[in-house]
Formats: C-alpha cells, sequence, structure tokens
C-alpha cells in the first residue's frame, strides 16, 4: 500500500501559507535598505543626513522580517514532516529534486567567482600589471591558517557523515553528538574566518586579487553560517527524536547542503591560496 497523504493519493495538498508574502516583504524591505545606505539621498536631499546617521542598521527591518519567515516557514515544514506525517515518499522524492537543483544553482553562483578569477590569474592583464598575483599584493601562506580550516571543515564532513550513519541504524543519541559537534566547527571554521579577515594584508578595493579574494571566500563563509544553522537545527530535531531510519530528509538536505560547502572550500584553498601562492 501506498503511504496515504489525503486519503486517496499520496501527495501532499500544502495549505495556503502567510510566508511567501511575508518573505518577499522582508526581501523588499532589505534590499530598499540596502540602497538607501548606498545611496542615502534616494528619497530625497532632505533625507540623506538621517539615512546616513542610522548607516546600516536601515536594513534591519527587513533582516528581522526575513528571519521571522525563515523561522516560521521552516517550523511549518517540520510540524508538517513529524507531526502531521505528510511527507510521504513521494513528497520526499519531490524534495529532493528541490534540493538537488538548488545545489545546482549554487554550483552556478560559486562558478561565476571562479570563472572571474581564472579570468584573471590565467590571463592577466593592464590592472594586474599583467603578473599573478599582482605586484604590491601581499598572498596569505596557505599552510597556516588556511589549512587550519581545511582541516576544521573536512573534519566536519567527516562527523556529519558519521551522524548519518548513526541515523541511519537508529542510534540517535551519538548522531546527536556527531552532529554538535559539527556545529561547533563549523562556528570554529567562522571565527577563524574572520580573524583571517581582521588581519588581511589588503582590502576589498587594493585590486583584481583581493576584490575576488574577499567576493569568493566571503560568499562561502556566508554559507557556512547558513550550513551550520541548517546542521544546528538538525541538532536539536535528532535530540527529540524526530527522525527515523528510513525517514529524515530534513537531515540528509543539511548534509549535502553541508558537503557542497566543504568541496568549495576545497577548490578555494586549493587555488585561491595554494596556487597563488606559488
Amino acid at each position: 500500500m501506498s503511504e496515504q497523504s489525503h486519503g486517496n493519493h499520496p501527495y501532499h495538498m500544502v495549505e495556503p501559507s502567510k510566508w511567501p508574502i511575508v518573505g518577499s516583504a522582508g526581501a523588499f524591505l532589505t534590499m530598499f535598505g540596502l540602497v538607501l545606505f548606498l545611496h542615502p539621498d534616494t528619497l530625497g536631499p532632505g533625507l540623506d543626513p538621517f539615512f546616513e546617521a542610522i548607516g546600516l542598521w536601515v536594513i534591519a527591518p527587513g533582516v528581522v522580517v526575513t528571519m521571522m519567515t525563515m523561522m516560521g516557514w521552516w517550523r511549518d515544514v517540520i510540524d508538517e514532516a513529524t507531526v502531521q506525517k505528510l511527507h510521504t515518499q513521494f513528497v520526499q522524492l519531490g524534495l529532493r529534486y528541490g534540493m538537488t537543483l538548488f545545489i545546482a544553482s549554487e554550483v552556478m553562483f560559486f562558478a561565476a567567482f571562479f570563472w572571474a578569477f581564472f579570468d584573471a590569474s590565467l590571463f592577466p592583464k593592464e590592472a594586474a600589471g599583467f603578473v599573478w598575483p599582482p605586484e604590491g599584493i601581499e598572498i596569505f601562506k596557505p599552510f597556516d591558517l588556511p589549512l587550519l580550516n581545511t582541516v576544521i571543515l573536512l573534519t566536519s564532513g567527516f562527523t556529519v557523515t558519521w551522524a548519518h550513519h548513526d541515523i541511519r541504524e537508529g542510534n540517535m543519541a551519538h548522531a546527536a553528538r556527531m552532529l554538535g559537534i559539527s556545529v561547533g566547527l563549523g562556528f570554529l571554521f567562522t571565527l577563524l574566518q574572520i580573524w583571517e579577515y581582521a588581519h588581511a594584508p589588503f582590502g576589498f578595493t587594493d585590486g583584481i586579487y583581493p576584490s575576488t579574494f574577499f567576493l569568493a571566500t566571503g560568499f562561502h563563509g556566508f554559507h557556512v553560517i547558513v550550513g551550520t544553522l541548517f546542521l544546528a537545527v538538525n541538532w536539536v530535531r535528532c535530540a527529540k527524536g524526530h527522525f527515523e531510519p528510513e525517514h529524515h530528509f530534513g537531515f540528509e538536505a543539511a548534509a549535502w547542503y553541508w558537503h557542497f560547502v566543504d568541496v568549495v572550500w576545497l577548490f578555494l584553498f586549493t587555488f585561491v591560496y595554494v596556487w597563488s601562492a606559488f
């Protein structure tokens, strides 16, 4: 017998939700806030001192609404999966397709930054002084802090895989411990990345290497933060007993995302750090 969602079919007919419109409002407020931060005179020359005084806080309303949307929408999806039991095998298959397409879009997102990096490094132009790295740019030593961050991130990937094995074996207590370690390692990676940025020997506007470096590693760092939060939610869910050996796609989606973050960092470490240093 196929799993039943609405009596006569296994599909999940989603109930009307407020979160799409609330999330759209949050995204608009965030974007409009960024416009006002970059161009305080957007609403007229008389208001620019006010927005200049506020500074980056002008995006706070949008960020608050967006975070509220994320937490509320995530809560509803978890309720559908664990309480209402609406995530049948058919529904999980659709979720897997969706997560796969999302990661594919993320691959193309980072491909743009690597394209810019390789274009600048393999074919250095006048802006780089026809050499790579550009003269006057001091490159990070790849086998110091970057190597440590690589070990930390790869170790977190190992603990996530271990947690997945534990969940499939029904050992939820140990899986929760492994997820806790993974979250801690992700947090440590972010702290070390912030420390590296604080001691960078160049600024974002100092040329093509600094701009590609900060954009690529910065967006990766943002993905690490998102992935850490994703794992933290699953850590709590695992500790509460939400997962079953044959039904834990929420964790699988987080694991896929985290392994994607690992792979992107390996490319960054190999080319942006090691290759540029030699």
